[in-house]
């Protein structure tokens, strides 16, 4: 049993690249927003700099992606609002348990967030199309939906192996 674990631990580089490269595309974003905004804004009250039209409808898709994503990253750093009120009353045991069950859970919201969410995309989101940009197909506004869902299956899987880890092996978690 060590052997498989071991032999599963050496994709963590995998999981490593794939939480920077989302926390970068989340920065990139975040400093596109700012960008923009400022634009549109500084544009309203400054005669030469441009408000474009499609700023808001940019800017609130822009922030669609980056909610999400920094969802799915929160997942790998144990981030997320848990209660944990009862966790120093309960057997260490019992709490990794309930761990793996919550897990389970949203290891399934994040399968439906990538089915429904990759339909909704290519079905309603392929038929309309941005107000203010009417070459730009609404698909980019419903795929954020099951990006983050596969964000959220690779960090998930990668708590789960190391609740399993701790459960079979004893170790404890990286």
């Amino acid at each position: 049993m060590v052997k498989v674990f071991n032999a599963v631990e050496r994709i963590r580089p995998f999981y490593d690249m794939v939480y920077k490269a989302v926390l970068l595309l989340c920065k990139i974003l975040l400093i596109t927003d700012i960008l923009i905004t400022t634009m549109a804004v500084a544009g309203r009250f400054i005669s030469f700099i441009p408000d474009p039209s499609w700023s808001e409808e940019v800017v609130l898709t822009l922030m669609a992606y980056m909610a999400v994503l920094s969802a799915a990253l929160a997942i790998r750093k144990r981030a997320h609002i848990r209660m944990t009120a009862f966790d120093d009353y309960l057997p260490k045991r019992l709490v990794i348990y309930l761990d793996i069950i919550s897990d389970i859970f949203v290891l399934i919201l994040a399968l439906v967030m990538v089915f429904v969410g990759w339909k909704y995309a290519v079905t309603i989101g392929s038929k309309g199309t941005y107000v203010s940009m009417p070459n730009l197909s609404r698909f980019w506004m419903y795929f954020p939906i099951p990006l983050a869902g596969f964000g959220m299956i690779v960090f998930q899987l990668e708590i789960l192996f190391s609740h399993f880890k701790k459960v079979l092996v004893g170790e404890s978690e990286n």
